[in-house]
């Protein structure tokens, strides 16, 4: 197994505090988060809530919070330094409040497991008062591809 933790963790260290519109994910450069912390198996972001991620309520669209999770925790992988990319295999997401347009909203996740084939990783996301707005976690799971220069 060749080590990229060094290249993909010291590349996003650099673009912390930044909106993060490097992102290698389409989906994540809409987003448009701003980096906040970076370790290997964890990332923390913060999102301002706008009006095209809410649904017909004016509240943060459930499928937006999904696709934040499922976007950190792909991203979150590639700071484990594996060879290969990993993708979703699951995604279990619990909705316990909501966000409105204009509040901020932070993304935090953590490594839970990280093995040979499939690694474990859960997401947090919560209004900057600490109030849990949904928690996720997914398995990834190694993929045939090499990263190329991560």
């Amino acid at each position: 197994m060749l080590n990229m933790e060094n290249s993909v963790v010291e590349r996003l260290k650099t673009m912390v505090g930044q909106p993060f519109s490097n992102s290698p994910s389409k989906f994540g450069r809409w987003f448009n988060g701003v980096l906040l912390e970076v370790e290997k198996g964890s990332l923390l972001f913060s999102f301002i809530v706008r009006e095209d991620m809410t649904n017909p309520l004016g509240t943060l669209h459930g499928g937006a919070t999904a696709a934040i999770i499922d976007d950190i925790i792909g991203l979150t992988a590639a700071t484990l330094g594996h060879e290969n990319f990993y993708v979703t295999v699951n995604l279990s997401i619990d909705y316990l409040s909501g966000a409105k347009v204009g509040d901020t909203i932070l993304a935090q996740s953590h490594t839970l497991r990280e093995g040979k084939n499939i690694s474990n990783i859960e997401c947090m996301v919560k209004h900057s008062d600490g109030k849990i707005i949904a928690k996720g976690s997914s398995n990834m799971i190694k993929t045939e591809i090499k990263k190329s220069n991560a």
